[in-house]
């Protein structure tokens, strides 16, 4: 199901979409140039073999080909096609070209599929996780290993967060940001409107210490939880589109928690208790 070809020219221009992952400028997954999704590690390539991201091809050492051998001849993989190339190559020459040494010894490359809108990823979701100002890539890729773990159903980002899809947040998130649905909210914080109208409970995170206890605020049958930014948090008018303001708990002497954390022990507590 995948065709092998031995590479050992770092500038062979078959490996370009692997070049220079590191490159402020010049990395392909930049959303206004290739756009491609970059996998890295065996587990991470398996994830976007199973996801509705289309591989398009594999530059590895012989070791990772023969760890995914399984996986590349099960036809039930739904993102492998049989003219998908494996560039097998080896450890030094994949740092020349991916611009440092990738100690996992594979990547996969995809290519961004239509996204997906709001009322879509919301459709059969009850607990939505919605994000203001994350422009961490690590953070939003931490929360979207959370997610996955702690059955988060979908993530909608708001205004000024960061590429969800950016290879950093990819290789946090474990693969689970090619698993976990999500889309952009062109309309905010409007769009808050149409999760209320679909019966969810709109809960915005804050350590103000006047905010009800999460565990109190937390009712509804469908939630949405609404994260900011390090440091500034949710914007009021944001706020102020949601139902109730709630604090997670914490000693004196602390004033907030880092975002990816908050998130995790939210999502904790609503599988601890589910609406």
């Amino acid at each position: 199901m995948v065709h092998v070809i031995d590479i050992d020219d770092p500038a062979d221009p078959r490996l370009d979409d692997f070049r220079d992952l590191n490159s402020s400028d010049r990395r392909p997954d930049l959303p206004g140039g290739k756009g491609l999704v970059v996998a890295e590690g065996v587990l991470v390539v398996q994830r976007m073999l199973d996801s509705r991201f289309p591989l398009h091809a594999m530059l590895g050492v012989d070791r990772r080909l023969g760890e995914l051998a399984d996986d590349l001849r099960d036809t039930g993989w739904a993102g492998l096609s049989p003219d998908v190339p494996y560039y097998r190559t080896d450890a030094d020459v994949m740092a020349e070209v991916v611009g440092f040494h990738l100690n996992r010894g594979v990547l996969g490359v995809a290519y961004r599929p239509e996204p997906l809108d709001v009322v879509e990823v919301i459709e059969k979701a009850t607990t939505v996780a919605v994000l203001e100002g994350v422009n961490d890539h690590e953070n939003i890729g931490s929360m979207f290993r959370n997610a996955a773990g702690l059955g988060v159903d979908a993530v909608l980002f708001g205004k000024g967060c960061a590429d969800p899809l950016y290879r950093r947040a990819v290789r946090v998130s474990m693969g689970h940001v090619l698993r976990v649905p999500f889309a952009h909210a062109d309309q905010w914080p409007h769009d808050l409107d149409t999760l209320r109208d679909r019966g969810f409970q709109l809960i915005s995170l804050t350590p103000n210490p006047e905010a009800m206890p999460l565990a109190e605020a937390m009712t509804g049958e469908k939630v949405a939880l609404l994260l900011g930014a390090e440091g500034p948090g949710l914007t009021e008018q944001a706020m102020r589109a949601t139902d109730v303001r709630a604090r997670i708990p914490m000693a004196p002497g602390t004033d907030s928690l880092n975002v990816a954390t908050a998130a995790a022990m939210a999502f904790y507590e609503r599988v601890r208790i589910p609406g």
